[in-house]
């Protein structure tokens, strides 16, 4: 290939040296066509820390990358990604944006309409996607009818400001909206806090309006990392070991079933690659042809809008934990006269019993 039709090298920002962008750096490192130049981090000492493993340069302010960067990488708190993201599109920087797209439905409706008023790649982080046991199993999955997930993993602080339905089970719903193309028609849902003053577990029914049910389970209290996902479908049973990168396919074999010994296993090969690396090498793709990500901003906008649901219904029913309601001034009048007239028929009761 001459350097006429050699792709554009694409030259990358990281915001937030936190874990996720360690991550997101060390995958930069392996795309022949990204450059890491630039790592922003309020702690310019966490910014040095990961920008010098990659030879590029640190700052503690967003501002200081706009002119050396074409793209930029988010992996900062929810509450910061519709300020910081708006301010990166605003300045035309293709942006990826970790996972959930924005803190609400308002923001995310901003950041999609921006980036696609100014043609800008607008891509939520959503590695599983690029799981390769879930790009072996997809050709397998068709028409499924029951699914289950369950996302289990150990506690993390740094996300205690969410809901584990945000911080976690918003992955699976992706996943879950992309098999599934039919409208949710229903939700149950329970969640519970045990360590964080958010939901630290949530279990989750979905229906949908073509018959499809899905349950799915998150944790963040578990003490092993466990992403599971079994897919039940007409003639076919499917499991997928997103962690492990494995999957196993259970089909019935005859017309006729009449015993277990009717059904083949297959054990699909899968090329164990880390799906970040993929991720990123997708975004980029995007960049260069002008193209949609497949986990773009309106598909985590679709994401993010049932997992907003989902916590709504989990507390619909909540009651304010103030040591003391709120009696409204009409109400607490006739309260108090009914206790007053308690204690005067209570005192008359008492002398009549005397006077016998």
């Amino acid at each position: 290939m001459n350097n006429a039709n050699k792709p554009k090298t694409i030259r990358f920002g990281i915001v937030g040296a936190g874990k996720a962008g360690a991550l997101y750096a060390r995958a930069l490192g392996q795309i022949p066509q990204a450059n890491l130049v630039a790592v922003c981090d309020t702690d310019l000492l966490h910014a040095q820390q990961l920008a010098w493993q990659f030879n590029a340069t640190p700052y503690s302010k967003i501002q200081d990358l706009i002119r050396q960067t074409d793209a930029i990488i988010l992996t900062v708190p929810t509450a910061l990604h519709h300020s910081l993201g708006m301010f990166c599109l605003q300045n035309s920087l293709h942006l990826l944006v970790g996972s959930p797209l924005a803190a609400d439905m308002d923001e995310a409706r901003e950041l999609i309409r921006t980036a696609r008023s100014k043609e800008l790649v607008l891509q939520v982080g959503r590695a599983d996607r690029f799981n390769p046991a879930l790009l072996k199993a997809a050709p397998f999955i068709k028409n499924p009818q029951f699914l289950t997930f369950s996302r289990l993993g150990p506690y993390d602080s740094r996300m205690a400001h969410l809901s584990v339905v945000l911080d976690k089970m918003i992955h699976d719903l992706d996943l879950l909206l992309t098999l599934v193309q039919s409208p949710v028609a229903s939700i149950d849902a329970t969640g519970l806090s045990v360590f964080s003053n958010q939901d630290d577990v949530a279990n989750v029914r979905l229906r949908f309006e073509n018959g499809a049910v899905a349950d799915l389970t998150a944790s963040r209290v578990s003490f092993e990392r466990t992403r599971r996902m079994q897919v039940f479908q007409h003639n076919a049973f499917i499991q997928v070991d997103f962690t492990n990168a494995r999957v196993k396919i259970y089909k019935k074999d005859k017309p006729a079933f009449s015993s277990m010994q009717d059904i083949e296993v297959l054990y699909p090969a899968v090329e164990k690659q880390p799906a970040v690396q993929a991720e990123l090498a997708h975004f980029i793709h995007c960049i260069h042809t002008s193209r949609t990500p497949a986990p773009g901003g309106e598909r985590g906008f679709r994401a993010l809008d049932l997992a907003l649901k989902i916590t709504e219904r989990m507390h619909r029913f909540d009651i304010p934990k103030t040591t003391r309601l709120h009696t409204p001034k009409p109400l607490q009048m006739v309260s108090d006269a009914a206790r007053a007239a308690q204690i005067v028929w209570d005192e008359t009761l008492g002398q009549m019993k005397r006077e016998k």
